[in-house]
């Protein structure tokens, strides 16, 4: 039905959002459609005023702020994990932010990854993040192995998406590890990460999941599922900021395994200032702590978890649901012709953006930013749409495939280099 691609049915779909009120709790850039918090989401009013707490407790009591106040620093990490377990499907203490994604990756194949009795491989796949195959490449080297003998990256049968029972499949008795992500940074799937970790474990594998792209914005039951371990950043769909602290999940069968990479913040904080050199570690996810936090890439954390706790993730899932699928509608009403191919999932094994390709696409990006419309380019050819559930709109979704169409039809992105930027 026509109705359903005009102005005034997005309009209605907006008054009808239980989240919509949401909208106002973020710092909206002016007269612009924001649709890149899958790559850094947008700064909330609770967020702003967090990292001020921050700074007045700095300033009026110096040191002390570790111990005193509210929110004491000494406490934060504890405390923003247990705000983030949740989100994960987690126990409270099975959660801790800390370092960042590489360096908590770091941390746990540096604990986890124990090459011996012939089991020696990592399993991940090629459509990985790449400072994730940095990282393991890097681990296996350090052991004394070859990557290019060790590390198992699973193929693609289309380039965009992964076939759970292509990933099991190399799931032999060399392999030691499996780490593969949540949901895939570009294409937007969401993996079956239930039924990988019950085929690891039923091959005595430990597996880990890197959550960057889908902490936020799909639902986890880390803990049900029994997952070895899991890391991720905060500052795509949890709006930490950028440079924000990452976080890692441990089960908590795993407490009391020697970390890999010790540092004092890592220690049992009852023993922590006895500066004694011999290490003993905290009886929980805070043991994979190292250096000291950065408070101030943390503070915002404290303001964005609790809005995500007030309108629950449920609520959230199902809004990002709607608004993509909303966009996959216009684009094939709207688009057809123009070239534009969906790559991501049309079913619910979609995480909160869309992966779109054109042979034009960087140019394209650019017209979109001339439009005041922000998107994400991903070479060669991609572009990636995130209307955010807690502060975009229906008729945002709208807006911009007009704009599209506006674009395509008056080949305004001709005038730009068919090439990213430093940063894209």
């Amino acid at each position: 039905m026509t109705e359903k691609f005009t102005l005034e049915y997005a309009k209605t779909l907006d008054q009808a959002d239980p989240l919509a009120h949401y909208r106002d709790e973020f710092c909206l850039i002016k007269d612009t459609i924001y649709l890149d918090g899958n790559s850094l989401g947008l700064l909330s009013k609770r967020s702003e005023q967090a990292v001020e707490d921050v700074m007045q407790a700095w300033k009026t009591r110096g040191i002390d702020g570790w111990t005193e106040g509210e929110q004491p620093w000494f406490y934060l990490p504890e405390k923003l994990g247990e705000l983030m377990a949740p989100l994960v499907g987690a126990e409270p203490d099975e959660v801790i932010v800390t370092g960042s994604t590489t360096a908590n990756l770091h941390q746990l194949l540096a604990t986890f990854y124990e090459p011996e009795n012939g089991k020696t491989k990592i399993v991940t796949d090629e459509l990985s993040f790449p400072t994730d195959i940095y990282a393991l490449q890097s681990q296996i080297a350090l052991k004394g192995l070859d990557p290019e003998e060790h590390l198992i990256k699973v193929k693609s049968r289309d380039g965009h998406t992964l076939d759970e029972e292509d990933i099991i499949q190399a799931m032999t008795e060399q392999v030691a590890v499996v780490v593969l992500s949540g949901v895939q940074y570009r294409s937007g799937q969401v993996l079956d990460m239930e039924k990988l970790t019950k085929a690891a474990h039923g091959r005595n594998i430990l597996i880990g999941f890197d959550l960057c792209h889908s902490i936020g914005s799909v639902p986890h039951d880390l803990s049900g599922w029994g997952t070895d371990f899991a890391f991720w950043c905060t500052y795509k769909h949890l709006n930490g900021g950028p440079g924000a602290a990452g976080a890692l999940y441990v089960n908590k069968r795993h407490f009391g395994v020697q970390p890999g990479l010790s540092g004092w913040f890592g220690s049992d904080k009852t023993r922590q200032f006895d500066m004694e050199h011999e290490f003993v570690s905290a009886g929980h996810a805070g043991a994979f702590q190292m250096g000291t936090p950065n408070l101030l890439s943390m503070a915002p954390l404290s303001g964005s978890l609790e809005i995500f706790n007030e309108a629950g993730l449920p609520a959230v899932r199902k809004k990002s649901l709607e608004l993509t699928g909303y966009m996959m509608d216009l684009i094939g009403h709207e688009l057809a012709g123009y070239g534009f191919q969906v790559r991501n999932p049309a079913d619910e094994s979609r995480g909160g953006h869309l992966f779109i390709e054109h042979p034009e696409a960087a140019r394209i990006c650019r017209a979109l930013k001339e439009e005041r419309i922000i998107p994400d380019f991903r070479a060669p050819n991609g572009i990636r749409l995130a209307p955010v559930a807690l502060y975009n709109t229906f008729e945002e979704v709208w807006q911009t495939v007009q704009k599209l169409k506006k674009i395509m039809d008056g080949e305004t992105y001709k005038k730009f280099e068919n090439k990213r930027g430093v940063v894209a």
